[in-house]
């Protein structure tokens, strides 16, 4: 059974990008906007309780909950990789830690309109920064970013052993230097998730001009020659056909916009012939340059039972950290993925922070599993600007399959280095004295690993995503890029893409901030290109 319907924008994808454009674009009156998510609406209580990520970490009736290729430097283990499919996306079930990236990181893209002057004001519009207006934060925003409401011994004794290694204090990782060690700030006020949905949806859905379908797969674009006309989507048994009188905008993300324009004929002319679908558009830059930011995990006993670990340890704690949470939204359950952290430079010569390092005062064998029956810590490494880069490919023509995703991580010695000197350096620095009254002893890797050699061998063994991919539908000029400056899709019409596949290469760090700025900025580039 088929229908059809006709609005001015058809968006698919209710992630970060979507929920952004929805908003923007349904502020004028005279415009009909779709939205399409093919999960539920954020309804699951975990959701808007910070710590709640843990719970749907795995949980499939939010999460596409997508798994690697085999990995050809990590033993060929394959990557367990959450992304959100609900109302929302993946801001609806990330670790809420609030991070621009570094200033270089924009500028070094090299493309007009798009260096971080030119997103500055984007990043300030989105905010209602907790601490107030300054020269780098904005008030009044849809998205709340604040300090984490409680401070926390192994933090404070964390910040101060980074000073010890050489790694400075600093208040603000998005002010005006990105370099040295402190507390996160996260999505949040008032102790629950300021999500894309709750942000920038919420109020956009009062509007009669906006129509937010969930449950509905995007199953191809229709095409009128070269120009989008429309998009196909399922509902259940009913296959719908949106046509859109102006344009198509994908804010599927860094996985499933490149899959749904190879879906519809957009792409590397081998792969659809081999799959078996007509080429409407060459474009073999689709899928490919994947980057995302490898993490690696320590784990540290605690001489004191002042972790998350021991809260969850008995009824009566337990019973204390609800209560607490429910009474006054603070203690545990308010706190976000990375508690306190630090960017330094994995080695003194480097011109600026290679590595992001994340403290939580938890400790758990994997993501998703119960935390250790001890008290511990856990202290992360990620390198923050990989050279390798891996690609996402459909495996089929089924739209309900998911795509073969190769991140083709520690493809470089670069990469390889910056791994082995990151977690170095954050052994020496938990090793410093300020640490030394709360470490009981390393857990994970343990004293077998002492050379480089081995850091390596153990970076390959436990190494994973840190749930930051992006680059798959790059902007740029030359022959593999997929968009161009105003996020055009280049060689079709009423086309763009508008979410993180559009970055030329990974932020320095956490990347749904800059994602909400692009989608910020794409929505005003709509506008305008409409207008003229």
């Amino acid at each position: 059974m088929s229908r059809s319907q006709t609005c001015d924008y058809v968006i698919v994808g209710a992630g970060s990008a979507g929920c952004v454009l929805a908003n923007r674009l349904s502020a004028d009156a005279s415009t009909e906007v779709l939205l399409l998510e093919a999960g539920p609406r954020d309804r699951d209580p975990w959701i808007h309780v910070p710590l709640g990520y843990g719970k749907l970490f795995a949980k499939r009736s939010v999460n596409w909950a997508y798994e690697s290729e085999p990995e050809p430097q990590l033993n060929g283990r394959r990557v367990f990789t959450p992304r959100g499919k609900v109302l929302g996306g993946s801001s609806s079930i990330n670790g809420l830690v609030y991070i621009r990236g570094q200033r270089e990181d924009f500028d070094d893209w090299g493309i007009d309109g798009w260096r971080y002057d030119d997103l500055l004001p984007y990043f300030k519009r989105s905010e209602d920064q907790s601490r107030g207006a300054d020269p780098w934060h904005g008030v009044g925003g849809p998205l709340k970013v604040s300090d984490l409401p409680d401070r926390h011994p192994l933090c404070d004794a964390f910040i101060a052993a980074a000073g010890e290694v050489g790694i400075a204090p600093n208040p603000d990782f998005n002010g005006a230097r990105q370099e040295g060690a402190g507390y996160y700030q996260a999505t949040t006020r008032n102790g629950r998730r300021s999500s894309a949905a709750t942000a920038y949806l919420r109020t956009a859905e009062r509007r009669a001009n906006l129509r937010v379908a969930t449950g509905a797969l995007a199953t191809r674009i229709v095409f009128e020659g070269a120009r989008a006309a429309g998009v196909e989507y399922r509902v259940g048994e009913h296959r719908v056909v949106a046509r859109a009188r102006r344009e198509v905008l994908l804010a599927a993300g860094a996985f499933n916009s490149p899959q749904l324009l190879q879906l519809s004929g957009v792409g590397g002319r081998g792969l659809l012939e081999r799959i078996g679908i007509p080429l409407v558009h060459e474009l073999p830059g689709v899928g490919e340059a994947l980057q995302d930011h490898f993490y690696v995990r320590t784990v540290w006993r605690c001489t004191r039972p002042i972790t998350f670990n021991d809260d969850m340890a008995s009824w009566r704690r337990k019973l204390g950290v609800g209560l607490r949470y429910l009474m006054s939204r603070r203690g545990p359950l308010a706190v976000s993925a990375g508690y306190a952290g630090a960017f330094a430079r994995s080695e003194p010569q480097l011109a600026r922070p290679d590595v992001q390092l994340y403290f939580i005062n938890f400790s758990l064998p994997k993501m998703g599993e119960p935390l250790h029956p001890f008290s511990a810590f856990t202290c992360s490494v990620s390198q923050l600007r990989p050279e390798s880069r891996g690609r996402v490919l459909i495996r089929s023509a089924d739209p309900g399959e998911a795509p073969a995703i190769h991140y083709n991580y520690l493809a470089t010695e670069r990469d390889r280095r910056g791994m082995v000197e990151g977690l170095k350096l954050l052994r020496r620095l938990v090793s410093s004295a300020a640490m030394t009254p709360f470490v009981a002893g390393e857990y994970l890797p343990g004293e077998r690993v002492q050379s480089d050699e081995q850091w390596l061998d153990f970076c390959r063994e436990v190494g994973g995503t840190v749930y930051h991919p992006t680059s798959t539908c790059r902007m740029g000029a030359d022959a593999h890029a997929v968009v161009d400056e105003r996020l055009r899709v280049r060689g079709l019409g009423a086309l763009r893409v508008i979410d993180a596949s559009v970055m030329p290469r990974v932020v320095s760090g956490n990347t749904n901030a800059a994602v909400i700025a692009i989608a910020e900025k794409g929505a005003d580039l709509v506008r305008a290109d409409t207008a003229a």
